[in-house]
């Protein structure tokens, strides 16, 4: 799916409905007892660098969300009966968190308990002043210190209606939400039909993160997984990755506003012909982290390229149909002497994963505390990220572009680089976000168009040159010096 912010989803006006819990529903919520299904580790670290980082006076939105159109005149009874259907079948939305002290408390609401409040906020001609309410309100509505944590609205119009539903991201992950605009279609057409629908039994994802957490607990510093972790960060000087191009910051300054680029990469027959190639070696994920490691040494000099590498937690298929934050990650390496063009980067990042996939199986934040690293947050994002997703396997897929479908992110505070690859039907489609800088944009507009020339080169052909140029030309083209930044480890993140 297309991945995006609010503003630029190709929203138009019309008449604004929305959907909460209804205050029956909250109320009920209030007085249950202790779930003693404890949070995911990511969950818990998700919402305490949110309640750290709001000590620290800035409201940080971490909300996701995805948007999509139902076509035609829309019955608004039929569509909160299919929202409803679809939120009570996955646990983790019925489930919230309250505070003991400095202890994280689940409460979990029987899905018979759930119903939904819908509310006409009133009509909005204008587009842009529909976004900026839209998105004032999903900050509010979606916060990971508040329950509930989600929200669905409906822009009605004549010809049909527009639909987002965003959650606070300790409920999704990417995943997740490219699932959700078939199934709502589904839903609302069975109800409309007047067919029976199916209810077919999803696996919560809060039994997972009680098998997960027992499963991560049970290790001590002395563990294999916890070991390799201290050895990765003491090679990155006892702090994780950031992405190694110069992003204008200063030492120790505010964190930063973030900026977004969304683009499409190459199209479908790019795209193929580069999987082609890369296939040997494990595929389009390690094509672009090779590409990647090469290119960070052109723009910023690094003669060893350090990341963090997600990877979803799904491992049985019992949670493949689940909603929830299912991401690990695994750190890799690639030098640029071992590895100095292409195939040897494709054959050094091979390794690396064959070698180090296991070590997403723990979670890092449970590692963290193990090796006694600072568990005071002052970023959302713990390190930077470039992942990679063949997201045209996932159900519903073919009908995106039909349903003018987004995975929206909101973008607003961090100091780090987040870079997602999507490979849809029509092609690879390439999502980052960054600090918000002058020397940020140049350096990651540089980044970007070098993996496209990467990709294309690949695709035709023509071999890959072993450096399309010295660190210092790129500066020059890019009129921007290069300059390390240094910033401790700290806890937090969030791997989507």
């Amino acid at each position: 799916m297309r991945m995006t912010d609010i503003q630029r989803c190709d929203i138009r006006p019309g008449r604004l409905v929305e959907w909460t819990l209804s205050p029956a529903t909250v109320e009920a919520a209030a007085d249950l007892p202790d779930d003693t299904r404890p949070p995911a580790y990511i969950q818990e670290s998700h919402i305490r660098t949110a309640r750290t980082v709001r000590e620290d006076g800035l409201f940080v939105p971490t909300w996701l969300g995805t948007v999509f159109d139902i076509p035609g005149q829309v019955d608004l009874d039929v569509l909160q009966e299919a929202l409803r259907t679809w939120t009570v079948r996955h646990e983790t939305l019925r489930s919230g968190f309250r505070w003991d002290g400095d202890e994280m408390r689940r409460f979990t609401l029987d899905a018979g308990a759930v119903s939904l409040r819908r509310a006409v906020i009133g009509d909005f001609p204008d587009a842009a002043e529909l976004v900026q309410h839209l998105q004032d309100r999903f900050d509010v509505a979606a916060d990971a210190l508040g329950w509930p944590n989600f929200l669905y609205t409906a822009i009605v119009r004549d010809d049909g209606a527009t639909v987002h539903m965003v959650f606070d991201h300790s409920n999704v992950d990417g995943y997740s939400l490219q699932r959700i605009p078939v199934e709502i279609h589904e839903l609302y057409a069975a109800r409309a039909q007047g067919r029976s629908v199916e209810e077919t039994p999803v696996s919560s994802y809060v039994d997972f993160c009680e098998i997960e957490r027992a499963d991560a607990d049970r290790v001590d510093d002395t563990h294999a997984i916890v070991v390799r972790w201290r050895e990765f960060i003491e090679r990155c000087d006892g702090k994780l990755p950031d992405f190694p191009v110069d992003l204008g910051l200063e030492p120790g300054g505010a964190l930063p506003t973030q900026k977004l680029m969304r683009e499409k990469l190459v199209d479908a027959d790019a795209a193929a012909a580069f999987e082609a190639y890369c296939r040997p070696y494990g595929g389009s994920l390690v094509g672009v982290l090779a590409a990647t490691s090469l290119l960070v040494h052109e723009i910023g000099g690094q003669a060893v390229y350090r990341t963090v590498v997600p990877f979803h937690t799904r491992v049985k298929s019992q949670w493949s149909d689940s909603v929830g934050w299912y991401v690990g990650g695994a750190p890799i390496e690639v030098s640029l002497a071992q590895a100095p063009d292409f195939p040897g980067a494709l054959r050094t990042v091979r390794a690396e994963l064959q070698a180090n996939r296991s070590l997403a199986r723990i979670p890092l934040a449970r590692v963290l505390r193990l090796l006694g690293a600072d568990f005071r947050p002052t970023s959302p994002d713990l390190y930077s990220i470039v992942s990679y997703l063949d997201a045209r396997g996932i159900p519903g897929a073919a009908r995106w572009a039909e349903l003018n479908a987004y995975a929206l992110l909101r973008v607003s505070y961090g100091d780090q680089v987040c870079v997602w690859v999507n490979r849809m039907h029509e092609g690879l489609w390439l999502a980052s976000r960054y600090p918000d800088t002058d020397i940020a944009s140049k350096n990651m507009r540089l980044y970007v168009e070098r993996l496209r020339d990467v990709i294309l080169s690949v695709a035709r052909g023509v071999p890959v040159p072993r450096t399309a140029a010295s660190a210092e030309a790129l500066a020059g083209r890019s009129g921007v010096p290069v300059r390390p930044r240094e910033k401790e480890l700290t806890g937090g993140g969030d791997g989507r």
